[in-house]
This record gives C-alpha cells, sequence and structure tokens, in this order.
C-alpha cells in the first residue's frame, strides 16, 4: 500500500514540475487554430531556442492559463517568464515585422547572459 502512496505522490509532483516544461530556457510558442494556419509563422526559424505550437483545438487548458485571446498568437518565455508576446488582432493575421521582433528579443536574452 506504502509503494502505491509512493507512486501516486511522484506521480502528481513529477507531472507539476514538467507540465510547463515547454516555457523553461529560451521558448518561442505559437497558439494558435485549424482556421488560423494561413496567417502563422514558420517556427523553423527560431533554431537557437525550443519552439512549440499549441492548437486550441487540442490544448484549450493551456489557452485558458496563458490567457490567449487572440489567435495566432506568438509568445516569447525565458525560464519560465513571458518576455513579448504579439498578438493578431481581430484581423487574424500577425504583423509582418513578427519573426525579426521576436528574434530581435531571443538576441537580447542571449546577449545578457554574457
Amino acid at each position: 500500500m506504502r509503494s502505491l502512496v509512493n507512486i501516486i505522490v511522484f506521480l502528481f509532483i513529477s507531472n507539476s514540475l514538467f507540465s510547463q516544461s515547454w516555457k523553461d530556457d529560451i521558448s518561442v510558442v505559437q497558439f494558435s487554430a485549424p482556421f488560423t494556419k494561413a496567417n502563422e509563422i514558420s517556427l523553423k526559424v527560431f533554431d537557437d531556442c525550443y519552439t512549440y505550437r499549441f492548437d486550441i483545438t487540442k490544448d484549450k487548458k493551456i489557452f485558458d492559463e496563458e490567457n490567449i485571446k487572440y489567435l495566432p498568437t506568438i509568445v516569447l518565455y525565458h525560464d519560465g517568464e513571458e518576455i513579448y508576446r504579439i498578438e493578431s488582432g481581430i484581423s487574424l493575421k500577425l504583423p509582418d515585422d513578427t519573426e525579426e521582433a521576436i528574434n530581435s528579443r531571443i538576441q537580447e536574452i542571449i546577449e545578457s547572459k554574457f
């Protein structure tokens, strides 16, 4: 019985620790939906950091936790802290300089480490 309790406690703790691991280090996260695919940017250009794409139809809980109001939205995190957010607004289109703006913030984070 005691080992069952230990397993349950371990699973609970590990789930809590890893539930937001997508925010670790420098992460670029795109929040989107199937109907916004045409207006999203490719995250492949951010090869210096972790990238994640969450879909509202599959990851509703994350959208609620992160207070996502517009799709698509891109958020830059550093060690769990939100650094920068770009939202599409009611147009469902990200600004043309989205990649450059995020890359600029990533460079600031990298340079601040030295």
